[in-house]
């Protein structure tokens, strides 16, 4: 894996890693002829997770906080909130992470574990394969806190060995701070939006409007559902009904049309292709910027859905509601397009 300044440098290519090189070149055409001038991000030392715990930060093995698993906890929160498990359960699986994989998805361990939390297939967790998606083995580990009585009244310790059943319960316990302190810098307590940091003039759906003819039907389907969420709360890792995220409203939008989309932004980027001139969005083309909070080596931290007629839909951060801007607005920050259904 290359270090987080390389993968800074290299963000364009990643992002756009399906490209041709004459597509590339294409893209930058189209972004100069927009005014667009991308820039990697600059390291300039620990990146802060919304002022919690910046990566880099010195952990309790004498390890350093990395980008990857900043992102894995953020995977965890996300799921812990879906699961109902909350700030609480995320703490406590970040805790078992920690000290079972290092908070890192890896393959092998001790007899069969493998993954985050160092589960075993033997032991009914999953297949091997189930166990390394990090959203499919953070479910299992939720689904086993959730079962335990009075679990919220345990200490992350506690509460990650009455999981795990660990050989070694004592090791635990040095990673309850630093879990609390992660958890607490992604879990929505209005430091952290991962929304756009830039400020958006919200307009109307105007008189009459209406999709092109010719739209496939799964993006009109992702379209409609996305603007039927007009007005409601952004909820940092909300999926609906009551609240959104950004991710969490595209990723609904096209689940209510039977695509599957990943849960993150900065893994959204990669689905569907990308879109190489702004001049050809079509509706339920996703729009990707850096945003306030971006992932690993600076991917996407914000997304919005293009619905035609020049304007985004998108939940945009913590204290607003989803709304309508026009995508004016968006051109000099976006990093990236995908189309998710083909035009």
């Amino acid at each position: 894996m290359a270090p987080p300044d390389a993968l800074e440098s290299s963000q364009l290519a990643r992002l756009l890693k399906t490209a041709t090189p004459p597509a590339v070149a294409a893209l930058f055409v189209t972004l100069s002829l927009f005014g667009i001038a991308f820039k990697p991000p600059v390291s300039n030392g620990p990146t802060a997770l919304c002022g919690a715990l910046p990566v880099g930060s010195v952990l309790p093995d004498g390890g350093t906080l990395n980008a990857q698993q900043a992102a894995n906890a953020s995977i965890i929160v996300a799921v812990a909130q879906q699961t109902g498990a909350g700030a609480a359960g995320a703490v406590d699986a970040v805790d078992a992470a920690f000290q079972e994989s290092g908070l890192t998805n890896i393959p092998g361990g001790d007899r069969d574990s493998v993954g985050l939390f160092q589960e075993r297939p033997s032991q009914g967790w999953g297949a091997p394969a189930q166990i390394l998606d990090p959203v499919y083995a953070t479910t299992q580990f939720f689904n086993h806190l959730l079962a335990i009585p009075g679990w919220q009244s345990l200490s992350p310790a506690e509460a990650a060995q009455a999981v795990e059943r660990s050989a070694f319960p004592d090791g635990y316990t040095r990673w309850d701070e630093v879990a609390t302190q992660l958890v607490a810098g992604l879990s929505g307590s209005g430091a952290c939006t991962n929304a756009d940091s830039a400020s958006q003039l919200a307009v109307a759906l105007p008189a009459g409007f209406a999709l092109p003819a010719g739209t496939p039907q799964p993006a009109v389907t992702a379209v409609e559902y996305a603007v039927a969420q007009l007005g409601k709360p952004y909820i940092w890792g909300g999926i609906g009904p009551v609240g959104y995220d950004c991710s969490g409203l595209v990723m609904q939008a096209y689940a209510a049309a039977g695509i599957a989309l990943p849960r993150i932004t900065y893994n959204q980027v990669l689905a569907g292709q990308p879109v190489y001139d702004l001049t050809q969005l079509a509706p339920g083309d996703l729009l990707f910027t850096e945003g306030a909070d971006p992932g690993p080596g600076g991917l996407p931290g914000h997304v919005g859905m293009y619905i035609g007629g020049n304007i985004v839909v998108d939940a945009p951060h913590t204290g607003a509601t989803v709304e309508l801007t026009n995508v004016a607005g968006w051109v000099k920050q976006i990093v990236a397009v995908r189309r998710i259904i083909p035009a």
